[in-house]
């Protein structure tokens, strides 16, 4: 599949699915940019998806707006840095960071109120409209991963944020791995979904092969 399909896709608003890779979580995630939420799609996040609604920002965002990895705020506290992962069963350091609502919500689970912070998190972050620790409240709905980078890591959170910098996009990607019965969604019905559905199935070795042409 060719990455500018993928990142077409992306530029229009619409949604890919990411598989990680057969050696890593073996899992498909849909992706879509922050910037185009809608509680259309957060519902089909939940409902196709069935994982965790996240959104992923790269680490200089991150840093730019002070915001920590969880685990490094979790070290700090002597009851609870034993509990802390060190690595995940696939060797990585976790990605996740803290989850928010946007204070404007109301419980902050609702698709109407997910998707509003979705997209009042890309715009502090891409548009740099506000400031993060007064817009958005924790813990909330949300969860926040940062990208460590492809040089890093090969996780979901580094794919789309990579694929999101080849189309030119930037800014907060949303992630949602698909589940199946008790396991994750087999890569070939992941593969049958999108293309029941119009989207771009694209593996993680083709978003790496990308970036560098």
């Amino acid at each position: 599949m060719d990455v500018s399909a993928a990142a077409e896709q992306l530029r229009k608003g619409g949604m890919v699915v990411i598989y990680d890779g057969d050696e890593r979580e073996g899992e498909a995630d849909l992706v879509f940019s922050a910037k185009s939420a809608t509680p259309g799609k957060v519902e089909r996040l939940r409902t196709d998806g069935g994982g965790l609604i996240c959104a992923a920002i790269s680490k200089a965002d991150a840093k730019r707006i002070a915001l920590p990895f969880l685990a490094d705020v979790l070290e700090r506290d002597a009851n609870l840095r034993g509990m802390v992962y060190k690595k995940t069963a696939y060797g990585d350091k976790p990605a996740f960071s803290i989850s928010v609502n946007h204070r404007d919500v109301y419980t902050g689970i609702t698709d109407n109120d997910r998707s509003l912070t979705l997209k009042k998190l890309d715009e502090v972050v891409r548009e740099r409209k506000g400031d993060f620790t007064k817009e958005f409240r924790t813990p909330g709905h949300v969860f926040i991963l940062i990208g460590s980078g492809l040089e890093n890591r090969r996780g979901h959170t580094e794919l789309a944020l990579e694929l999101a910098e080849q189309c030119g996009i930037g800014g907060v990607m949303v992630l949602c791995e698909m589940l199946g019965k008790g396991k994750a969604l087999p890569k070939e019905k992941a593969k049958a979904y999108a293309e029941r559905n119009g989207f771009i199935f694209i593996e993680g070795k083709e978003i790496i092969a990308g970036g560098r042409t």
